[in-house]
């Protein structure tokens, strides 16, 4: 059954001037590279929503940790049901992989703890809790060097184990617990989250959904976890995980340094609170303003995504409704439909185009499994070849515009198969740019074909990563 759509207003009607959702827009469009989505609720009503095209409402996105906000409350549904209390030590849920020589902080260590990033590990148990075979052994192990509810950490590694803990109780992943509790009730189809090989949602990341889905979590949090009449989420519980547990910093105008709940962030602004996950997905609540801000995108400026909210749409909010101001109203409907990222800029096409045009170009065994390549310039495809395991393995055909966005499938560059919108140009007459927008991440990619006699040497670069942004260049050798 599709879900009823959030209602629609006109920002005026809910106390907030068409002119400074503009001026917001703008202002992203100006400083921000990658802005994906946003929708702004006020007083449970869309206000203003918009997308840059090929990002599109009914796609979803990854939310890398902005998960963590949903594992927190299927943590607090588990509790509310009297399968655990957030005093329980974490040692109790597994006992088979508890260390033989268990340390006094390990001992102390409590469901709370995890909950707020306040472990007492000293550093991120994500890496090494991942690496193990045992994943649960692997947490246990590291060392617990203060006395838990000290000391933060952001320490993924902990929601994962607060995932594990839901799925021992229940033997259920977090997927299965919440699509009856939570994503059902708020209307949130076709939802997905990424396992551990053993079978448990990795709670700290992998949850992807569509832009109005965060905004209806959002605002279910600041209705006090109550929908359509149903409470969903104990209001204890949603007052308990949206409050300060443990500073994370001085109090600087950082939007990371003022305190951290139950796997939410609180805000500059006073009483606002966030879930937000890598590279720019936000769900921030602003319950002094009764407003809700949903965002997606694939930038590194994070902090300057919300200063720009909190210096433009703030300040406008008003307490009753504005003077309706139908033309300026349709404007910004306008303009909002009519956000884009350009394809990129440059030559449709060159005079070695034809040359190597149906040549076959063979690389020397290399990391990224990339066998072999050829386009066809008439046909404004790629056909590549890539060796190793899985989906990734054998022959993949890739199209893509000039001057417009074709929509594909590519795994060139990508650890899985990733819908892409794709456009081409030749940035100098012997190099091709192929540019990548995978609309359902965060992740714009880049890849650039220079031509020789006889060879390609192909680069490649992502607009946003958790390492290097760039990978070393590969030479392929033409096979006549």
């Amino acid at each position: 059954m599709t879900p009823s759509p959030l209602p629609r207003s006109s920002p005026e009607a809910q106390g907030i001037p068409s002119s400074a959702v503009a001026e917001f827009a703008r202002r992203i469009e100006r400083s921000i590279q990658h802005l994906h989505s946003f929708m702004l609720l006020r007083h449970g009503q869309v206000v203003a929503e918009g997308w840059w095209h090929p990002y599109r409402p009914d796609a979803p996105h990854m939310l890398f940790s902005l998960s963590k906000s949903f594992t927190s409350t299927a943590v607090g549904l588990a509790v509310d049901e009297g399968r655990l209390s957030i005093d329980d030590p974490v040692l109790k849920f597994f006992p088979e992989d508890a260390p033989k020589k268990i340390s006094q902080n390990l001992a102390a260590m409590q469901v709370r703890h995890l909950l707020s990033m306040s472990t007492g590990h000293d550093v991120d148990s994500t890496e090494r809790t991942m690496r193990g075979r045992n994943p649960f052994k692997a947490f246990l192990s590291m060392p617990v060097k203060h006395k838990p509810g000290t000391h933060f950490v952001y320490n993924s590694g902990a929601t994962y184990m607060l995932a594990a803990i839901v799925q021992k109780l229940t033997g259920q992943t977090l997927m299965e617990y919440l699509t009856p509790r939570l994503f059902e009730p708020l209307g949130i189809q076709d939802a997905s989250w990424e396992s551990h090989p053993n079978g448990v949602n990795f709670g700290g990341w992998g949850l992807n959904i569509k832009t109005e889905d965060i905004a209806r979590f959002g605002q279910l949090y600041l209705q006090k976890g109550r929908w359509q009449g149903r409470q969903l989420i104990p209001a204890a519980w949603v007052e308990q995980a949206t409050s300060k547990h443990i500073d994370n910093g001085p109090g600087t105008n950082l939007d990371w340094t003022q305190g951290y709940g139950f796997q939410f962030w609180r805000c500059q602004p006073a009483g606002a609170y966030r879930g937000d996950g890598a590279f720019g997905q936000y769900c921030v609540v602003l319950p002094e303003q009764d407003a809700v801000l949903a965002m997606t995108g694939g930038t590194s400026e994070m902090q300057a995504v919300l200063d720009i909210p909190w210096e433009v749409l703030l300040p406008a909010m008003q307490p009753a409704p504005l003077p309706e101001n139908a033309p300026l109203a349709q404007a910004l409907a306008r303009s909002l439909k009519k956000l884009a990222f350009l394809p990129p800029s440059g030559a449709i096409t060159s005079p070695l185009a034809k040359r190597f045009s149906g040549q076959t170009f063979v690389f020397a065994a290399n990391k990224e499994t990339l066998h072999s390549l050829c386009f066809d310039f008439a046909d404004n495809s790629l056909t590549y070849r890539l060796l190793g395991g899985g989906k990734r393995r054998g022959k993949h055909t890739l199209r893509f515009g000039r001057g417009a966005w074709v929509e594909g499938v590519s795994v060139l560059g990508a650890p899985a198969p990733m819908k892409v919108a794709a456009s081409g140009v030749w940035t100098t007459e012997d190099t091709f740019a192929l540019t990548l927008c995978c609309y359902e991440t965060p992740f714009t990619a880049t890849m650039a074909f220079t031509f020789a006699p006889g060879q390609v040497t192909y680069k490649f670069k992502v607009n946003v990563d958790f390492g290097p942004t760039e990978k070393p260049a590969l030479v392929g050798k033409s096979q006549g």
